[in-house]
């Protein structure tokens, strides 16, 4: 099944070239119900709804350093402080945007903006301190994650070790397009990836390639304790603007078209637009790092 969120905040799934609406008032209220939710009798032809952001979820849990070979490039970059494997952080959930939606160009905060392709695992139900031989009963469902990063931004959060506000800006989390429950994906690590950047590919890997698998990643999290439509992401595969010869020639632009797409999973797509076109105010900007500010 694939659920999905439309027009108004709708909650349905799809049947071929149609929507079929439930009666729920949201995907989070789905999972928290155990998907004992009946169809309202309502169909939408697919072509005539607007498909939101799948879930927006309690929590929103991060996992940087996850595949091997964008463990390798972060190496290169020579960070202030080492990226271990399985670091973990929040998302901010008022980022989340959905498919086809505007990720705004900050201007007035970075001039690096990248992409990173990721794997979202959807909880299907609450629950703390479990191990991994256990974490296959908790996981409902996958979406596609493009993990926005402004990379000025985050060398100066690493000075301290830390990076979230480079990742939680504004329309900086854009999931979807759906949420693919996992009977419909027999081997979610054997899974391909690729990210393309108006149409050159830039991105591909695949979820095999991760350094801790899902079910101990999921296991991990736990600890944390968890809530029906919980996100937890698996890190991002190599190819990303920042460790590229010359990344200015990669970091994202007003105009760019992102496809974000993991094999059985979907294709997520968004465009950057200049934050003129969302605003009409002057680009935000902070002073807070100036000399005068103490």
């Amino acid at each position: 099944m694939k659920l999905v969120t439309f027009n108004e905040g709708l909650v349905g799934y799809l049947d071929g070239d149609e929507v079929v609406e439930l009666g729920v008032g949201s995907t989070r209220e789905y999972f928290e119900r155990g998907g004992d939710v009946e169809e309202t009798g309502r169909r939408f032809s697919r072509d005539a709804v607007h498909l939101r952001a799948p879930i927006v979820p309690k929590k929103f849990f991060h996992t940087a350093g996850n595949f091997a070979a964008h463990h390798e490039e972060l190496a290169a970059v020579n960070w202030s402080h080492p990226v271990h494997k399985g670091i973990v952080f929040f998302q901010n959930v008022d980022a989340i945007i959905g498919p086809d939606d505007a990720i705004v160009y900050p201007e007035g905060l970075t001039r690096e903006m990248d992409y990173e392709l990721e794997l979202g695992v959807v909880i299907g139900k609450s629950g703390k301190f479990f191990g991994p031989e256990e974490a296959e009963d908790y996981i409902a469902g996958y979406l596609v994650f493009n993990d926005i990063t402004a990379r000025d931004i985050q060398r100066r959060e690493m000075q301290s070790g830390v990076f979230s506000f480079s990742k939680g800006i504004d329309t900086f989390c854009p999931i979807g397009p759906w949420i693919v429950t996992k009977d419909e994906i027999p081997d979610p690590q054997n899974l391909r990836m690729e990210l393309r950047v108006n149409g050159d590919v830039r991105q591909q890997g695949n979820t095999s390639d991760m350094i801790i698998s899902l079910p101990h990643l999921v296991a991990y999290h736990s600890a944390q304790g968890y809530s029906a439509g919980d996100i937890i992401t698996t890190g991002t595969i190599s190819g990303v603007a920042a460790i590229q010869p010359n990344p200015f020639d990669f970091y994202l632009q007003p105009g760019d078209r992102i496809e974000a797409e993991i094999e059985g999973v979907g294709i997520l797509r968004n465009h950057v637009v200049p934050w003129s076109a969302a605003h009409d105010t002057e680009p935000y900007t902070t002073d807070l790092y100036s000399p005068t500010n103490g």
